[in-house]
């Protein structure tokens, strides 16, 4: 295998680099802890086996331990200062689809917008600039899981919005993901 498609841990073992997916997989676990594997692929709609693999990277970059807690400071760090240049994002073509960042509950409430964005979706109902979403089955979990659609949304303001709007984002997260006490979370 091309070594350069893993990381190296301390343990000699190798394992992939984090994918977009496994950002709402952590999410989901600090949403809801404890959730087979089953329930956690339908939850975020990834197939069960990448749920597996997923939480498998989550461990081994310490953002979840063996029992899938989250490990909610990391989690946070790495979502707020992280994501946007591990998965960063640019706007596109104004499209049809899912509304997202400072479009998306829970913000749309607080700004009039003149300028949506989208993540593309046959199933949108809004035009606006495009934004590709972390993960394919992102746009399902407006209709599906809206508090992981909060989350995701806040993620996607933080790697696109500007100042202002990042740093409403990222209080936005720090709330969710640090002062909200879901059982099994590390501190």
């Amino acid at each position: 295998m091309n070594q350069s498609l893993f990381t190296i841990h301390e343990h000699g073992t190798s394992m992939p680099p984090l994918r977009p997916h496994d950002v709402a997989v952590a999410l989901q676990l600090l949403l809801s802890p404890g959730l087979a594997y089953r329930e956690l692929s339908h939850a975020v709609g990834i197939s069960q086996g990448e749920a597996h693999n997923s939480v498998k990277r989550l461990i081994a970059s310490r953002l979840a331990r063996e029992d899938r807690a989250v490990n909610s400071h990391a989690l946070h760090d790495f979502v707020v200062s992280g994501v946007p240049y591990a998965f960063s994002a640019t706007l596109g073509p104004e499209t049809r689809g899912i509304p997202t960042a400072h479009s998306a509950p829970p913000f749309a409430d607080e700004l009039s917008d003149d300028n949506p964005i989208v993540w593309p979706s046959a199933s949108g109902k809004v035009r606006g600039a495009s934004v590709t979403p972390l993960y394919p089955g992102a746009p399902a979990t407006a209709r599906l899981n809206p508090p992981l659609y909060e989350l995701l949304a806040a993620v996607d303001e933080v790697r696109i919005g500007r100042a202002r709007e990042r740093e409403r984002a990222k209080s936005f997260l720090r709330e969710r993901i640090l002062t909200r006490k879901y059982p099994q979370q590390i501190d």
